[in-house]
């Protein structure tokens, strides 16, 4: 039962998630920079709260009771090396293959999108109408990549929520309020913008608006056996709880400061985003403490 919880939950947050993001790169004009930039870092606070109040601060508290050895703080820190290391090498690959056949980013140019067109890649469309061997096939291909990275992308990201729930002592009474439930959300709305960044070449290459959208919606999967994952391996024993939540952790911290952060400022120049991400973690720390 507390399985089909976790996969409903995270099937959510994964595919939904996701599938919505695909539905927005489908129907709606991408001029809200602006929103979308106090969106990013908003949930990145949530994050980070999370985070260094929940799941990093767990493990010191079994360490505490005596149930871990004294060198569970660095164990945590080589397993948040790991998450974050492997979620880094993941949006690399993505990077690579996204800016790769069309160069809009010169090097005058920050090296992260500050436009919500170039966070979604949308902007290949209308470089590609403007070359004269322009291919829609080279664009959807440029999709289908985007898809199967995003796809790769979401398996530790499922961990995260997966191992959150794996700390909890009494699963059935949290399984809406604790932290795996809280990342649920976030991730899920995180995953929007990855949902854009898919459907929109694949339907500007060509392809039905609606069929994208599933394809989209189908690179959320990869959530829900993360999430079965961390939950799994954390339940084996207290040594891996703690690693999966490091590992998870460390996931998690790239996606802060390696994606929201740094697309949330470049996008909107202001010290709005900053105080929305304060906001976060001040709503991520109620979040974590009831």
């Amino acid at each position: 039962m507390q399985y089909l919880a976790i996969i409903l939950i995270t099937m959510i947050s994964g595919v939904v998630g996701t599938g919505l993001g695909g539905v927005v790169g489908a129907v709606l004009k991408r001029d809200s920079n602006k929103i979308v930039s106090l969106l990013l870092s908003f949930a990145a606070g949530i994050m980070l709260a999370v985070v260094c109040f929940d799941l990093m601060s767990e493990p010191l508290e079994l360490m505490k009771t005596g149930e871990l050895p004294k060198t569970t703080p660095i164990i945590v820190v080589a397993a948040v090396i790991a998450g974050y290391a492997l979620v880094y090498a993941l949006n690399y690959l993505i990077d690579r293959h996204a800016n790769r056949e069309v160069k809009h980013i010169d090097r005058n140019h920050p090296s992260t999108a500050d436009n919500l067109d170039e966070l979604i890649h949308a902007d290949h469309f209308e470089s590609h109408k403007g070359m004269k061997n322009s291919s829609k096939s080279n664009l959807f291909m440029a999709g289908l990549v985007m898809m199967i990275a995003i796809a790769l992308h979401n398996l530790p990201e499922g961990m995260v929520i997966g191992a959150s729930y794996a700390m909890e002592d009494d699963l059935t009474s949290n399984l809406f309020s604790g932290s795996g439930f809280i990342m649920a959300i976030v991730i899920g709305l995180h995953n929007i913008p990855e949902g854009m960044a898919v459907s929109v070449p694949l339907i500007s290459g060509g392809m039905g608006k609606w069929k994208a959208v599933g394809l989209t919606a189908l690179s959320g999967l990869p959530t829900v056996i993360g999430a079965l994952l961390g939950f799994a391996l954390g339940g084996i024993n207290a040594i891996m709880l703690v690693l999966s939540l490091g590992f998870a952790s460390g996931a998690m911290l790239y996606v802060v400061f390696g994606e929201l952060l740094p697309e949330s400022i470049l996008m909107w120049k202001s010290k709005l985003p900053s105080l929305s991400l304060f906001a976060g973690v001040l709503v991520g720390f109620l979040l974590v403490s009831y």
